[in-house]
């Protein structure tokens, strides 16, 4: 799909056709609408793709009459009922005449600017859009990084009182998020500072300041997942344990039950058997049925007793 938007004054119109400073954000666009727009702007048609490929990694790329800044965003992704994060190559292509845009699917980044949210944005600052675009892109990372943060400890709370897998597995997601995040991050800051360092790109006072900007809510979204990994990494160990000591404290539990009840059992087991001559001691004595059942319970509160002592409860 393509849409083509152009900045009235301080107003962002849907336009039918492309004209000089208007802005095409390609989504998820057909091997035809790629070629097309390859043909009519002289752009390399691998080049129009790379968005398109979700192992694509973060670059700049400097041709002769276009420029190619290829970047990893955050979008929701729904599993099991559940809303997950994960990144997807953006593509932006700046021409003399446009700016183009690519993406495999709708994003709240592209979106907000499509929908005249941000603000100070003009289709024709081609430079300040990518700088704003990068700098909306850092941002959104540090929100769903505290997201992440709350998600981990509502689950840890369910984690004190829980000895199922679920929860645990729900942290292994967020543990693999992360590493994406941190992942894409790292590459993201490298396309950052070369386009801080490239002059093939026009960059304004005020642009600079802005892709400056954006550099610190990078590196501030890099630490961030850095710090959450190694506090969800730390949190899996811990609780990967606690739920293992659980289920020892459990099945010892279960044992020392089946002790206890395995006393009375032998007992019982012993003056069950029809033998000649029963030499059995209370064989032969009046009331020897109660004899052995207080018998029998007395050995079994005497193995708890012990059992308690040795604090194996």
């Amino acid at each position: 799909m393509i849409r083509y938007f152009s900045s009235v004054g301080k107003v962002i119109d849907e336009i039918k056709e492309p004209e000089h400073g208007s802005w095409i954000m390609m989504t998820s666009p057909t091997i035809e609408e790629s070629k097309l727009i390859a043909e009519k702007y002289d752009l390399e048609y691998d080049d129009i793709r790379a968005a398109l490929d979700e192992e694509e990694r973060s670059r700049l790329q400097i041709e002769d009459h276009y420029s190619l800044v290829l970047v990893d965003i955050p979008v929701i992704e729904t599993r099991n009922n559940k809303d997950w994060y994960i990144t997807i190559p953006l593509g932006i292509i700046i021409t003399e005449e446009v700016i183009i845009t690519i993406c495999i699917e709708e994003n709240s980044i592209l979106n907000d600017f499509a929908n005249g949210i941000v603000k100070n944005f003009y289709t024709y600052m081609k430079t300040r859009f990518i700088f704003q675009i990068l700098y909306k892109n850092a941002s959104l990372y540090l929100r769903y990084l505290r997201v992440i943060n709350r998600k981990t400890d509502k689950v840890e709370a369910e984690l004190h009182r829980s000895t199922r897998n679920e929860e645990l597995i729900e942290l292994l997601e967020m543990e693999k998020t992360l590493v994406y995040f941190t992942t894409s991050l790292k590459s993201n800051e490298v396309v950052l500072e070369k386009l801080l360092k490239s002059r093939s790109i026009k960059k304004y006072p005020e642009d600079t300041d802005l892709l400056e900007d954006a550099i610190v809510e990078n590196k501030q979204a890099i630490e961030m997942a850095n710090i959450y990994t190694n506090i969800l990494n730390g949190m899996l160990d811990t609780f990967a344990s606690i739920i293992s000591n659980n289920q020892n404290v459990i099945m010892k539990f279960l044992a020392i039950v089946t002790i206890v009840m395995s006393i009375p059992t032998m007992i019982f087991s012993a003056y069950g058997m029809n033998l000649k001559d029963n030499n059995l001691p209370f064989a032969n004595t009046n009331h020897a049925f109660w004899i052995i059942i207080i018998l029998s319970i007395f050995l079994s509160i005497t193995t708890i007793v012990y059992f308690v002592k040795k604090k194996f409860f």
